[in-house]
């Protein structure tokens, strides 16, 4: 059996989007694979049948985009396929093709197009949509135009690349680039009039929750004008009487999503965040006569949140019918499909470890979902009376001959608190051998390791690490105080890190303690950059997208004007001191650890200032450090980047331990 290299996830298959027909008789789902070639991915559509449990391929060009039913035999999608409109495209324009596919038959055919940017589909019916259309105020209606006006026009904004005027905040967005002035904007469309009716306005940035009946859309809206809301508010759109009606205001709820159940109630999952901040749990709601009342009230860790690089692309993980409402949640540290009947009764499925990435119903009342299961890439599978069964194999090749480590799992406890850890022993491990071992931290705080395949931990695994990963406090999946770290960043959930190395350490006296790495993204890149200004007992770290600065973090992020003040509960002008406390560029100076850093020059997440100021402090202290660059990326590069930039990511981390870990 050889072991899995660094370069196999070339082979890896993603999955996502499963969405039933609207007569629940087969459903879609959305394959990616690296596509090394062009350094980009290959997007295509598949068909299920629960009939039969196949999946078979609607389409193989790799650029299907969004996607939906049109109606039970055909659906729709967005591609880029027309030279021409390519070549308008390429010089300025904005366009968006959708396509339409019998499942009978024949080659997709153009649809419908619109000078427009279209990220959201509904359909009402074969000729009337609902739109979801990313708007910039601040940009002319070149598409429109002709002559001599549409030239001059390109030009002008050809020539205004060489500038950026912003005069809002956040004024970018990770992966979204610069957003002053941008909206996101429900439209209805009818496509034989060709025409587009503007359902929210300027300055709302909007996105549909929910369409009851084809006559009925719900809508959330954020209001963005000079400074964006923190809270949002809910609408109920009348399509046949053109009427607009505001549910909720935006002072008070935080709105996570919404929608119908039942006949005629409406469900609001929201939070005031008055007791834990930003990354409270929202409660589910009804709204009843004007007023949210409580429909459950448990502790609920929405969605989920299990880590893994082995992921690309979301779907649905709430369902709604007229018994009540399905959708997933974080327990502990799997992710799970609940129920809530109309009652308020709540339960959690029996089902095994790992992650539920996406979920839908199928008319055969079986529930169906995309997940990992059993230290494997994911699957679709079905779940009916506490039984699951897998249903593809688009996977199965990938671990063909090659050698993955399972995971050993085990509690420990710190401060009197229960926590959860894993441990995967080097390939071919040999308990008379010393070994290396790498710390992983996950991102977040608010995620959760689990059991779930992660890509890098066992390539490392079978480079001859041992590989060792935990949940501390201020992660999800086990309610509100456990996640809640606010004022206290590099405290408990520290001292929990330290614990688990410590046990790791007694737990496997195989690993060389002298030879130990540590490393994470995101919050763990935070957590990489304070531990080794906090002790000296790593070999070598490799920070990824961090934080080491919370005062510059709080002014440059996207979303770094109301996280940071929430998390590290100060500002600088209320308390600067207790913001410079937890940050880790204060202890730059007591670092003696070799440390790589990774960033991306398009990460507005943890911009790549807090990567330059760790870097150029350790430079400045005399220890050997390093910093990788990366072009054209975000905060979302180990998981979602161009596959070349994932390779190169990998080898700089794998190199650099290689290099302090064994030598």
């Amino acid at each position: 059996m050889k072991k899995l290299a660094l370069t196999d996830f070339y082979n890896y298959t993603f999955l996502s989007g499963l969405t039933f027909s609207p007569d629940k008789s087969k459903a879609l789902l959305m394959t990616k694979k690296c596509d090394k070639e062009n350094n980009g991915y290959k997007s295509n559509l598949w068909l299920f049948t629960p009939a039969d449990k196949k999946v078979k391929p609607l389409t193989s060009a790799g650029d299907v985009g969004n996607f939906t039913w049109l109606n039970d035999e055909e659906i729709i999608f967005t591609a880029m396929r027309d030279p021409a409109l390519k070549n308008k495209v390429a010089a300025g324009e904005t366009w968006t093709s959708v396509y339409k596919l019998a499942l009978g038959g024949g080659e997709a055919e153009e649809y419908f197009r619109l000078p427009e940017i279209v990220t959201g589909i509904k359909v009402l019916d074969d000729e009337n949509f609902v739109l979801t259309i990313s708007n910039n105020s601040n940009r002319p209606d070149i598409e429109s135009m002709e002559g001599d006006e549409k030239a001059k026009a390109l030009a002008k904004q050809k020539a205004d690349k060489d500038y950026e005027v912003v005069d809002e905040l956040p004024f970018w967005g990770n992966g979204m680039g610069f957003t002053n002035g941008k909206r996101s904007e429900i439209h209805l469309f009818n496509k034989n009039e060709g025409k587009l009716k503007p359902v929210s306005v300027y300055p709302l940035s909007s996105r549909v929750a929910d369409v009851k009946d084809g006559k009925i859309l719900y809508i959330v809206s954020d209001f963005v004008k000079g400074l964006a809301a923190r809270k949002n508010s809910l609408w109920l759109y009348d399509i046949e009487k053109g009427e607009n009606e505001k549910l909720v205001a935006k002072d008070k709820w935080a709105i996570r999503n919404a929608g119908f159940t039942g006949v005629d109630k409406i469900f609001v999952q929201a939070t005031d965040n008055a007791k834990h901040g930003m990354n409270e749990n929202a409660l589910i709601y009804l709204l009843e006569d004007g007023e949210m009342t409580p429909w459950c009230s448990d502790d609920i860790s929405w969605g989920s949140s299990v880590g893994s690089d082995c992921r690309l692309g979301g779907g649905k993980s709430l369902y709604s019918c007229e018994h009540g409402v399905a959708f997933i949640t974080t327990e502990r540290f799997n992710s799970v499909i609940n129920t809530l009947t109309l009652a308020g009764k709540r339960e959690i499925l029996p089902m095994k470890n790992g992650s539920v990435d996406c979920f839908d119903k199928g008319g055969d009342g079986v529930l169906y979902f995309i997940g990992m299961r059993d230290n494997k890439l994911q699957e679709l599978y079905s779940y009916k009376n506490g039984v699951e069964e897998k249903l593809t194999s688009f996977n199965d090749a990938a671990y063909e001959d090659v050698s993955t480590v399972v995971p050993d799992y085990f509690t420990y406890e710190n401060d009197g608190v229960e926590l959860d850890g894993w441990v995967l022993k080097p390939v071919d491990f040999d308990e008379n051998k010393k070994y290396p071992a790498i710390f992983d931290i996950h991102g977040g705080p608010k995620t959760v390791f689990g059991d779930v395949i992660y890509h890098e931990m066992q390539v490392w695994a079978n480079m001859g690490y041992f590989v060792f990963f935990t949940n501390p406090r201020g992660g999800d999946g086990r309610g509100n105080e456990f996640a809640d770290i606010r004022g206290r960043y590099g405290k408990e959930d520290y001292s929990d890190l330290m614990k688990f190395t410590d046990v790791v350490l007694e737990k496997y006296p195989q690993i060389d303690k002298e030879k130990v790495g540590v490393t994470g993204g995101s919050y763990g890149g935070f957590m990489t950059n304070w531990i080794i200004g906090h002790t000296d007992r790593f070999a070598a770290a490799a920070s990824q997208r961090s934080i080491s600065n919370w005062v510059s973090m709080a002014y440059i992020s996207d979303i770094g004007y109301y996280f940071a003040e929430d998390q590290v509960a100060s500002t600088p002008w209320t308390d600067m001191n207790l913001m410079w406390e937890q940050s880790p560029l204060k202890y730059a100076d007591k670092v003696v650890t070799p440390t790589l850093f990774i960033h991306s020059d398009e990460d507005y997440r943890c911009p790549i200032a807090e990567g330059w100021q760790m870097f150029s402090a350790l430079k400045y202290h005399g220890i050997e450090s390093r910093l990788c660059m990366f072009k054209g990326e975000n905060h979302e590069l180990s998981r979602g980047g161009k596959p070349l930039h994932r390779q190169r990511r990998l080898d700089e981390i794998t190199d650099w331990f290689e290099k302090y870990l064994k030598n």
